[in-house]
């Protein structure tokens, strides 16, 4: 007894060790990829000037740094690409959680969720031959396929298993009784899923909405596949243009000196993106819990 209560408690101890360094790599991971963007990036924005920098004009040889186009281009690939997966995501998990025969629920969601494991430059490569043709042909008033609209559409796709897999494990931790509840008072099934177990299990539909946003924005082969790649203001939806990430993909292995060091400063806005993302749901998070302690209160 006393050998095994010995193993058991150094096995502990080794598991605990290796719990450790796991969270203590992790940190040190992220601090090391801060301490890079930083001390590389920040003082490069100082020396060419805030109006420099965030410019319209990105032109290397002239020493223009301007990124302005490329933010206002993942701004509106990222918007358009997550109205779309959304309304498509969410509305496939309510169906997939009331809608369907239970039967086929299985094979469905695991269809849409071998979507997350095929490479992104498959779906580059798809969007390059089939969505930017027929954008080309049968949508733009231009006769240009490439743009915001093209990678909109590829990347809404790309979304949809996480879209998808969280709404739906979202809707069914909510407790069966809600429904059920609904329906004894007389609400219709739609009315009881849309009015009841939506907003129910909202909390879980927000965290898909923002892992969406957030893959949106860090995409970056099938981006550059089907964007363009034009570093100009966005005006239209069929318009080469190029977002933050393609820009830093086309250049990082070409470019040297302040050219690829513009390259890093572009990271630390992509950083303050996905910071200013998280920081968001956050608060939202934090809003909400308060809403439900404060309505639990007045109930009790």
């Amino acid at each position: 007894m006393v050998n095994a209560y010995r193993f058991i408690k150094s096995r502990d101890k080794i598991m605990r060790g290796v719990f450790m360094f796991c969270a203590a790599f992790s940190v040190l991971a992220l601090g090391c990829i801060c301490v890079f963007l930083f001390v590389n990036g920040i003082p490069f924005i100082n020396r060419v000037g805030v109006s420099n920098f965030f410019g319209t004009r990105w032109h290397l040889s002239g020493a223009s740094y301007g990124i302005l186009s490329m933010i206002a281009a993942s701004l509106y690939v990222t918007a358009l690409s997550t109205a779309i997966g959304v309304s498509v995501g969410l509305l496939t998990a309510i169906s997939l959680y009331k809608f369907c025969p239970k039967k086929v629920v299985p094979p469905i969601r695991q269809m849409i969720n071998l979507l997350a494991g095929i490479p992104s430059v498959i779906y580059g490569l798809f969007g390059l031959i089939t969505i930017v043709p027929f954008l080309r042909e049968r949508v733009s008033p231009n006769g240009v396929g490439y743009g915001i609209l093209a990678a909109s559409l590829v990347l809404s796709v790309m979304i949809l298993p996480t879209i998808v897999s969280v709404s739906l494990d979202a809707l069914n931790a909510v407790p069966k009784s809600y429904y059920e509840g609904a329906l004894a008072l007389g609400a219709t099934k739609e009315q009881s899923v849309f009015k009841v177990m939506l907003p129910a299990a909202k909390s879980g539909i927000l965290a898909a909405v923002v892992l969406s946003i957030g893959r949106a924005v860090g995409e970056t082969m099938a981006v550059i596949m089907v964007i363009g790649g034009s570093p100009v203001m966005p005006k239209s939806l069929f318009q080469s243009v190029r977002t933050m990430t393609a820009n830093i993909a086309m250049g990082a292995t070409e470019l040297l000196g302040d050219a690829k060091t513009a390259l890093v400063s572009t990271g630390v806005v992509l950083f303050f993106f996905a910071l200013l993302l998280n920081v968001s749901f956050s608060l939202l998070k934090g809003g909400e819990k308060r809403e439900n302690k404060s309505s639990q209160k007045k109930g009790a």
